[in-house]
């Protein structure tokens, strides 16, 4: 039997349906404003047992577009990190080149679509380390095999890697802030893969 394709919607019909179902209205009724099927609707509301899921909000760290164009201007005059920060009013560890989760797509957040991956850093007995690849939609898990632990080895073992896979099932790559990411920017321009951080003191694991 051929698996029919998953609908999508986006946050602002989301946000739509779970007025319309507060308001009392029937499944049928709501699937007719999207001309879709009432399961699609049902599926929706199924996800979260019947509770309308609390609103994104942006994380009081991440960098907003006038302080981001600020920095980049501090930057390209010779301004520290530290300087920055405080002409910011920002801690230190706020200020960089890096884009935290909480900017990421609504659609990678709900897992709505394949292609969006989770790294982290394993290590092991004798120096030994590897890289642990989960996609947020299938949970499906991939190993890289890292000769060391250092940025330039471990990004070059990323783009490797990358250049393996389908460029629609390898849209976005999530790491903590650990330091074998530092050169993240060169792994972003050789595969096209943009690269988000965990917040400050925050790991992959607890943030999922």
């Amino acid at each position: 039997m051929k698996r029919r394709p998953r609908i999508h919607y986006m946050e602002s019909q989301k946000a739509l349906m779970w007025d319309r179902w507060q308001k009392g209205e029937s499944l049928q009724k709501i699937a007719q404003l999207f001309d879709r099927n009432h399961s699609s609707i049902e599926r929706i509301l199924a996800e979260t047992g019947g509770i309308q899921p609390a609103q994104r909000r942006r994380s009081r760290l991440a960098l907003t577009l006038a302080e981001r164009e600020e920095i980049s201007r501090s930057l390209v005059v010779g301004l520290i990190l530290r300087s920055i920060a405080t002409r910011l009013g920002r801690a230190p560890s706020t200020i960089t080149d890096t884009v935290s989760i909480s900017e990421r797509p609504a659609t990678v957040e709900d897992r709505a679509v394949p292609g969006h991956w989770e790294g982290d850093l394993l290590f092991g007995n004798q120096h030994s380390q590897i890289a642990t690849l989960v996609e947020r939609q299938s949970r499906y898990v991939m190993l890289v095999k890292v000769a060391s632990q250092d940025s330039e080895t471990v990004i070059n073992a990323l783009i490797k890697h990358a250049h393996k896979l389908p460029r629609e099932l390898y849209k976005s790559l999530t790491w903590d802030r650990g330091k074998e990411m530092a050169n993240h920017k060169r792994f972003t321009l050789a595969t096209d893969i943009k690269v988000c951080f965990c917040d400050p003191r925050r790991t992959v694991g607890k943030r999922c």
